[in-house]
């Protein structure tokens, strides 16, 4: 089927809890998403078949858009006037989505090049095995055998270089001899993408024990990742084992028009598309109740000593496994320490009190704030769940280890060896929020205010929320009709809430920051933003500004320091805002109330 055939296409995301699905279709205007219709996900007993779910979510879709989708349990295709579809895609991270085991020799270089590979692939990284991460074999042994991935993920050493390393870590894999997570009966699946001279020896260590799939080695030298192989690898047997053990995920496949993704995958290759195809630095951010998933598209300088010329764009994935806003909210108190949330709040409270409403909050996840404090308690922790798994990210987005100077053994094993993140915040051209706490903010300004208070945009930054959490359904499209998907992205997917203009750097408290001069439809605007302050200018969805901006001596807005800039803004739902308040951001907590008061009141964040 081409491009030119889809004129209808329906698409569902099979969740934990909630099957999702959507209705595309091709109008005067393009393709635009149309209705949308959910339902619980049937993995789990009493049902355990995944479709059911599928079906009733279907079914609410019939009702809602009035076309006939459903024959019995049989999806009408192609689409014909007001009845059937073109094609029926999906995604899913049902009953756990992928769960993988990585090994590497070296930690911070192939270990860290198969933890890429697998995020990629939309995996959820259960733990790094490598050379040199200080456990004795027998606790390896022992990890991997109680940890039971879906898969593993093994890697080691550059084409022609030594084996031993690479076979040792198999032996620890068939001493472990790990079964899957489902499907007992199987044999557990093993990628081995390393060192293509030690390939023999690891058919003989590990052929007997485990389903091992060979393929190309993710860093055949040094100065050059190569992860699509391993990740190509990594899907299609997603498909064949995890997938297929799952119940009525056969019947499911039987019925896709492409193969189904994995929900973080194709989330992920969305990002991809559209930061390439627009030629953009993109952040998004998936916030759950048991993880945060952070994804970003940069295109990175050349290495050091090489002439300056295109660069490279380079996609990386981090799953916070331990950070989300309900099952796992007592990780993110854990992590961050009681200060850093009370820091957000703009009230007064008792430590203990705070501590209950968590532990409340992680028992009973399905619950909402009904009060306005308990938003504000929310949305301060949503603050640190995001800060701290983008601060993870930027650890593991990083240049490639090992390279562009000589290396011995002992540097090549030393944990401090390591490469700059790739993340530029004065670079970042968009920033995309998704999941429950950003996406159903009660105001738009509320949403915009949690992203730049956790990631810190500097310059001048797009900010984005998904209306719907429709990026996995246009994800898996984008595998067929690129085109398709990101226009339904940039027209029904985001909401765009504005541009956010900040310093690099601190700044200091109490002076002028800079003065901006806003002209938009031949009118200008003039104001002043203090050191420490926040203004808001309104400038709607699609109107365009031209902003000049007149820093005052020691603030960088992107030119350098004390030096005029003039840039073009994008308006939105809650418009342009001018950030005073330096980076890192930092609350006065001699007047914390006061000032988190001030800064909510110039964004109206909360009703009077």
């Amino acid at each position: 089927m081409t491009e030119q055939d889809l004129n209808v296409i329906v698409a569902t995301d099979c969740g934990s809890t909630t099957t999702k699905a959507i209705l595309i279709e091709r109008t005067d205007e393009g393709y635009r998403q149309t209705f949308r219709g959910e339902a619980p996900t049937t993995v789990e007993a009493p049902f355990e078949d995944v479709t059911r779910g599928v079906l009733n979510a279907l079914t609410e879709l019939e009702e809602l858009s009035g076309r006939r989708i459903l024959d019995g349990e049989r999806i009408i295709t192609p689409a014909h006037d007001n009845e059937g579809v073109d094609i029926y895609i999906s995604t899913s991270s049902a009953g756990g989505g992928l769960q993988m085991m990585v090994a590497g020799v070296v930690k911070s270089m192939t270990a860290e090049s198969a933890q890429r590979a697998a995020l990629g692939a939309g995996a959820i990284v259960m733990d790094v095995l490598a050379s040199n991460d200080q456990r004795a074999p027998h606790e390896k042994i022992e990890r991997i055998r109680t940890l039971r991935p879906d898969m593993v993920l093994l890697s080691g050493g550059t084409d022609g270089g030594t084996v031993r390393h690479v076979v040792e870590l198999a032996e620890f894999l068939a001493a472990a001899n790990p079964r899957p997570r489902l499907g007992a009966s199987f044999m557990l699946p093993i990628v081995y993408a390393g060192n293509k001279d030690a390939q023999a020896a690891i058919k003989e260590t590990l052929g007997d024990k485990a389903e091992l799939h060979i393929t190309d080695n993710l860093r055949p030298v040094l100065e050059r990742e190569n992860l699509a192989p391993a990740r190509d690898e990594i899907h299609d047997l997603f498909l064949k084992h995890v997938m297929a053990q799952a119940p009525g995920y056969k019947k499911l496949m039987s019925w896709v028009g492409a193969p189904i993704m994995p929900t973080p995958a194709a989330v992920g290759d969305l990002i991809q598309h559209v930061a390439q195809s627009r030629g953009l630095n993109i952040v998004g951010v998936d916030i759950g109740g048991a993880t945060t998933d952070i994804f970003s598209d940069f295109l990175a300088p050349p290495p050091k000593g090489e002439p300056a010329g295109e660069g490279q764009r380079v996609f990386n994935r981090s799953v916070s496994a331990n950070l989300g806003m309900s099952y796992s909210i007592s990780n993110v108190l854990a992590e961050t320490g009681l200060a850093n949330i009370m820091r957000w709040l703009p009230f007064d409270m008792d430590e203990a009190d705070l501590r209950d409403r968590i532990k409340n909050k992680m028992i009973r996840p399905t619950t909402v704030p009904h009060l306005l404090e308990e938003l504000k308690i929310e949305q301060a922790i949503a603050r640190e769940a995001l800060r701290l798994a983008f601060e993870q990210h930027k650890q593991l987005a990083v240049g490639l280890k090992g390279v562009q100077r000589g290396r011995t053994i002992s540097e090549s094993f030393d944990e401090s060896s390591s490469g700059d993140t790739l993340i530029t915040m004065a670079d970042l051209d968009v920033l995309v929020g998704s999941g429950g706490v950003l996406s159903h903010a009660p105001r738009r300004s509320q949403a915009m205010m949690m992203l730049i208070d956790a990631f810190g945009p500097q310059g001048i930054t797009r900010l984005c929320v998904d209306s719907i959490f429709m990026m996995p359904h246009l994800g898996v499209l984008a595998q067929i009709h690129e085109a398709a998907a990101i226009e339904v992205f940039e027209h029904d997917c985001l909401i765009y809430l504005g541009t956010c203009v900040s310093p690099m750097g601190k700044v200091k408290a109490g002076g002028r920051c800079f003065e901006y001069a806003l002209t938009v439809d031949g009118q200008t605007r003039n104001g002043a933003v203090a050191a420490g302050e926040i203004v808001l200018e309104p400038l709607t969805v699609g109107q365009v500004a031209t902003v000049r901006l007149e820093p005052a001596r020691g603030v960088d807005l992107g030119d350098g320091r004390g030096r005029a800039i003039e840039a073009e803004v994008i308006g939105g739902v809650v418009g342009v805002v001018f950030d005073g308040r330096g980076r890192p951001l930092e609350i006065p907590q001699d007047n914390r109330s006061e000032t988190l008061t001030r800064w909510a009141q110039a964004l109206d964040a909360y009703p009077a």
